[in-house]
């Protein structure tokens, strides 16, 4: 009997050793004599639309709330995000951009008429959340200001209005905006000439948009110093972009009103089942997390297609693609209304988030702004709050992770990656990207969607001298539907990272299964 048990033991042992010999592995350069573009931080931007509780109890409760607040901006939220480093905000919408008049969110809050949020919910819309507070909200985050005007139920006029009593130094809507509590002009960092309008901004056929566009386009400017006809800016003007793969959009787009805007838009969502039943955003299998993965990565599709087209006819890459709405949707958490899109996210979602950073900054030639859908309580967004309880979701921790990004140089990562699958769905294991920031430090992210499996990732530095390596790990015990909330905060939060190591020109990388890993290379 001891004999046969010791046989046995000998057996699994020897089988054990080529088993550990084929454990995932990955290769990669790094080459960093060989600089790519700048990575705009606006790539790392936010969006904030008036949906169920992203404006009211996500970040506004007003001043006489017993949630703490300044200016009746929640305190818990304005330290969470400017951790981020927000370089942007996207506001008022979306959907509601198109039906929101900049005129009934101004003045004193108690005499703003209320009207119906037509597009989510039918619910009264108060309006105690409307320009100043905004642009109030915007600087203290340290953030700038996206603004995406009415085409949809708007004149020109009224636009051209809204930015006068935005910028204006001085004139009537100046004085206005200073008895409204604001004596000093606003900047514009950019500003939305509609939204969707294929869809919920008016249904329109392309070539009516491109025409509007270039109408619009015509008044939107900004005062760039003392009040003179010549002397006169704008912000950054985003055309109405595409749905996904509608290229004959971008096409029409960049043929008839090129010329007059300066980026252009492209939304594309990641549905894990299908619209009308998205899947639970925290209990799912195997395939549907394989699935979910699989179609997200069809965005590096989309931003190469749509930016072929716009290389025909913007050759020196002029105008730039701005992904302004994007992330997973998920079933809306029971409890709350079907419109108010309030979601939860799980590690996966973190996964997701950062595959998408890798294909902006691979595309960083083109990409030059992005937010995901949504800032608090919204879709894929970066905070939950419930009255006055407050929760950073994995995704969060992956933005904070990718800060180093922001306004670095991009460096060729060229990586040779066993693939991961499961039944139909296949992708790489492992996704990275590199860059060098403006103190010469080099920063590496490295994904591995595999999750069973870890992958020992060798990367070849070329052009760097480094001496040191630190980082942190995003990922979780309980797997890829790992998720934090209210009563348990911290179950995927990001750790120190001790398995990465530098040897002769090499860095050595053991990424545990369904991990994010950020490492800084110093000397």
């Amino acid at each position: 009997m001891i004999r046969t048990t010791v046989s046995v033991l000998a057996l699994m042992l020897a089988m054990a050793v080529p088993a550990a010999a084929q454990a995932p592995a990955a290769s990669a350069t790094l080459s960093a004599e060989k600089p790519g573009p700048v990575i705009s931080r606006y790539i790392f931007s936010q969006f904030a639309e008036h949906i169920g509780s992203g404006i009211y109890g996500g970040l506004w409760v007003g001043a006489d709330s017993p949630i703490p607040n300044t200016r009746g901006m929640r305190n818990d939220v304005l330290a969470a995000l400017r951790r981020l480093h927000v370089p942007l905000v996207r506001w008022p919408g979306g959907c509601f951009a198109d039906i929101y008049h900049w005129r009934d969110g101004i003045g004193p809050q108690d005499k703003r008429p209320a009207r119906v949020n037509s597009h989510w919910g039918g619910i009264l819309e108060p309006n105690h959340f409307g320009t100043h507070e905004f642009m109030d909200f915007v600087e203290a985050i340290g953030a700038e200001a996206y603004v995406n005007g009415n085409v949809g139920t708007s004149t020109p006029q009224e636009t051209v209005e809204w930015v006068e009593y935005m910028t204006a130094p001085a004139g009537t809507l100046a004085e206005e905006r200073a008895r409204n509590g604001h004596p000093a002009p606003w900047k514009i960092a950019y500003w939305g000439v509609g939204n969707e309008l294929w869809g919920c901004g008016g249904r329109m056929p392309v070539d009516y948009a491109a025409a509007l566009t270039r109408q619009y386009s015509q008044f939107i400017k900004t005062p760039g110093g003392p009040v003179s006809i010549l002397n006169f800016q704008r912000p950054v003007l985003v055309a109405s972009g595409a749905d996904a793969e509608d290229y004959a959009w971008t096409e029409g787009m960049m043929r008839t009103a090129g010329e007059r805007f300066d980026a252009l838009a492209l939304h594309y969502y990641t549905i894990p089942d299908r619209k009308g039943a998205f899947g639970s955003g925290t209990a799912f299998d195997e395939t549907s997390y394989a699935r979910t993965l699989s179609r997200t990565l069809f965005m590096e599709e989309l931003v190469s297609k749509h930016a072929a087209i716009m290389d025909r006819y913007d050759p020196g890459k002029r105008i730039g693609l701005a992904v302004d709405e994007w992330g997973v949707l998920t079933d809306v958490v029971p409890g709350h209304g079907p419109r108010s899109l309030f979601m939860q996210n799980s590690l996966r979602d973190a996964l997701l988030a950062a595959l998408n950073f890798n294909i902006f900054i691979r595309h960083a030639d083109r990409v030059r702004m992005t937010s995901i859908a949504q800032m608090i309580n919204v879709a894929q967004s970066m905070i939950l709050t419930r009255d006055g309880e407050m929760v950073l979701t994995p995704t969060y921790h992956a933005f904070e992770m990718y800060v180093p990004f922001q306004d670095a140089t991009a460096l060729p990562l060229d990586i040779r990656t066993p693939d991961y699958a499961k039944g139909e769905w296949h992708m790489a294991a492992v996704s990275g990207v590199a860059a060098r920031d403006r103190a010469g430090a080099v920063h590496v992210a490295l994904t591995n969607v595999d999750p069973n499996h870890a992958v020992r990732t060798t990367v070849t530095l070329a052009g760097v001298s480094a001496k040191r390596v630190s980082g942190r790990v995003l990922t979780a015990v309980q797997g890829v539907t790992a998720h934090n909330d209210f009563g348990t905060p911290d179950v995927v939060a990001p750790r120190p990272f001790n398995d990465a190591h530098l040897r002769d020109g090499t860095l050595t990388v053991d990424l545990p299964p369904h991990s994010l890993v950020v490492l800084e290379l110093g000397r």
